[in-house]
């Protein structure tokens, strides 16, 4: 990829998480990177692309950290003790790949688009739909009211730790879905 696309890509992400979409314009986007506006253009017909191509980089980094999180995860408690460490790890700042913890960005970013057949609100709607498919992935069989609860809770939690600052709802969650009838 060409460095300043991936540069402009970076510092919107960066921008975007940290204080919202609708808040950054296009001039600060170029102030922070330092990359000018023909080239801007160049890589993006606009800035709903550049979002676009922002909220795909985010959806590549967070599914690969969910991936290694639950890698070697042999019952589904397992699954249910690394996922949820895992989100109290990213929610203490202690995940470098994701960054410093502002909210899920898509839940973030879809809040700010209205329009839920927008490009935007299908991108945050497919994001969640490939994690709910990582999860069951490494569930051991398939139970579709395990899967519905943990996602449930996974979001609930993010929502939480955001909102509140309770780092640790995730405890709440493990003792919760590991009483669920798996």
């Amino acid at each position: 990829m060409n460095k300043k696309r991936q540069l402009l890509i970076d510092t919107a992400l960066a921008l975007f998480y940290k204080n919202g979409i609708n808040c950054i314009g296009i001039n600060e986007i170029l102030k922070v990177s330092g990359v000018a506006k023909k080239t801007l253009y160049s890589h993006f017909e606009s800035k709903e692309a550049l979002i676009l191509a922002a909220l795909a980089q985010r959806h590549s980094i967070f599914i690969a950290w969910l991936n290694k999180a639950l890698r070697g995860s042999d019952s589904d408690k397992e699954v249910i003790t690394a996922l949820f460490s895992a989100l109290e790890r990213w929610f203490t700042n202690s995940e470098p790949l994701l960054g410093n913890f502002r909210g899920c960005f898509f839940i973030n970013s879809s809040a700010e688009f209205s329009d839920k057949s927008s490009d935007i609100a299908r991108c945050c709607k497919n994001h969640k739909q490939e994690v709910r498919k990582m999860i069951a992935h490494y569930l051991t069989k398939e139970n579709t009211p395990l899967l519905d609860v943990i996602c449930i809770m996974m979001e609930g939690a993010i929502t939480t730790a955001h909102i509140t600052g309770e780092h640790q709802v995730t405890t709440k969650c493990i003792d919760a879905l590991n009483n669920f009838d798996c």
